[in-house]
């Protein structure tokens, strides 16, 4: 092998590490924004908050899908391991989702085009099942991350970022969104007459 040769490899080898610690950096600023957006669907599915129950989901899932965006928009992430090792023992989110569907009873289910990127159809879904999947997906990430697999966390992230959990994130945003619109916007007229008359006097 010749000096420069090895100083190829050598060069190599640092930018591997560099890009390892580039990632693990990464995983590592996932993980507080994670824990938060389960703590919060947590604290609103036992009933803890229930007048400031959609502004919480509101702002969680807004915050989530700005992880998950620079999620997809990073380049692949690819772990040392081809196959996804156990993360552990499945962690059981039946209750969550049952918490959050007596919560919203009433707003939990809606309609949407299921791809409008492939055509027009419609499906149904509800926001209890959308932030149930994305808290199994985030859940999983943690685990590897606490059992030292960071880059692990990440590419799990990434990935069920791209195939499932982004889509529920960003059609659970628009519900949310939606319905804190209706409940602020949607008064009686003489209650909106009212606002305003008070408004102009001021």
């Amino acid at each position: 092998m010749t000096d420069e040769t090895t100083l190829e490899n050598g060069a190599a080898g640092q930018v591997a590490a560099q890009d390892a610690a580039d990632l693990r950096s990464v995983a590592a600023a996932v993980v507080p924004q994670a824990k938060r957006f389960l703590q919060t669907c947590a604290e609103v599915a036992s009933g803890g908050a229930p007048d400031a129950a959609i502004p919480l989901l509101l702002l969680a899932t807004s915050d989530i899908l700005g992880a998950g965006a620079r999620l997809g928009a990073m380049i692949d992430v690819v772990p040392s391991e081809r196959f996804e090792p156990d993360a552990g023992e499945e962690i059981d989110l039946d209750p969550l989702r049952v918490g959050l569907a007596k919560l919203l009873e009433g707003l939990d289910e809606y309609v949407e085009v299921i791809d409008p990127v492939l055509g027009p159809d419609l499906g149904s879904a509800s926001l209890s099942a959308d932030l149930a999947t994305i808290a199994s997906a985030l859940t999983q990430g943690l685990q590897h991350y606490d059992a030292g697999s960071s880059i692990e966390a990440l590419w799990w992230w990434q990935f069920s970022y791209l195939s499932s959990w982004g889509e529920r994130a960003a059609s659970a945003l628009r519900v949310l969104q939606l319905i804190l619109g209706h409940l602020r916007l949607d008064v009686a007229d003489d209650v909106a007459a009212e606002a305003e008359y008070d408004a102009l006097q001021s």
